[in-house]
């Protein structure tokens, strides 16, 4: 319980970060496999074998032995919070890596940002289930190139594949609330049974009659800036 009660005392405290007011919550909060306390449990391992050998007088050199126990045990204890407080959080704004013992580092960037996601599955993490995620975005020098030792990754991948999906779709169907439209169309380009070449055609309509309107006619000939057919941008007419 004394132990438990220590790392809520160095728990990183994830949710003091969040834009509570703008409605920002926590989808996943990423902690490092196990397999990564594994080092510390063996130096805490021999730490105990060398004082009950001390005690049993079975070695010599006590203060050789004491300082050597105490060596151990501050290591592990440092790579213990130093994995601990290792998080990498997705939330359905944006991803941050907080980390840090005394002094605390908080690199974060919009979920938006993130365009690649490598997962690599070594065979011993295979096994032990754990993985590495290598990020291919714009936040590569804020500490989100590399995410090693993440539990349950196909899991994880899943969701932070899901959170950048619906921030997709949130950000198309705010493009239609902003043109006005009231469809609810899964394209987020205009109202239902209309393509992206018709509502572009309708929304530079008024602007290219006023400016048909206010500089003459050279001739007879046309010139089309717009092919609604084809949906692209054209210009029939250089001569």
């Amino acid at each position: 319980m004394a132990g438990i009660g220590l790392f809520r005392i160095f728990d990183p405290k994830v949710r003091r970060h969040l834009i509570s007011d703008e409605g920002e919550v926590v989808i996943d909060e990423v902690r490092q496999h196990w397999v990564v306390f594994t080092v510390p449990m063996l130096e805490v391992v021999l730490a105990t074998a060398l004082l009950v050998a001390l005690v049993t007088d079975s070695i010599g050199g006590t203060q050789v032995v004491l300082a050597i126990v105490l060596i151990l045990l501050m290591h592990a204890f440092w790579q213990f919070l130093t994995h601990h407080r290792d998080r990498f959080v997705v939330t359905n704004m944006r991803v941050m890596r907080i980390r840090g013992v005394f002094s605390q580092t908080v690199a974060t960037t919009p979920i938006a940002r993130v365009l690649d996601i490598t997962l690599q599955k070594p065979i011993v993490g295979r096994i032990f289930g754990y993985g590495h995620f290598v990020f291919e975005s714009a936040a590569q020098d804020q500490g989100f190139r590399e995410i090693r030792w993440v539990s349950r990754p196909d899991d994880r991948d899943l969701t932070i594949q899901r959170v950048i999906q619906r921030t997709g779709l949130r950000a198309s169907a705010s493009v239609d609330v902003v043109q006005g439209d009231d469809d609810s169309d899964d394209d987020g380009t205009g109202p239902i049974g209309m393509d992206s070449a018709q509502e572009v055609t309708t929304t530079v309509a008024p602007a290219q009659t006023h400016q048909a309107q206010s500089r003459p006619v050279a001739g007879s000939g046309s010139k089309s800036i717009f092919n609604s057919e084809r949906g692209n941008w054209t210009d029939e007419d250089r001569d």
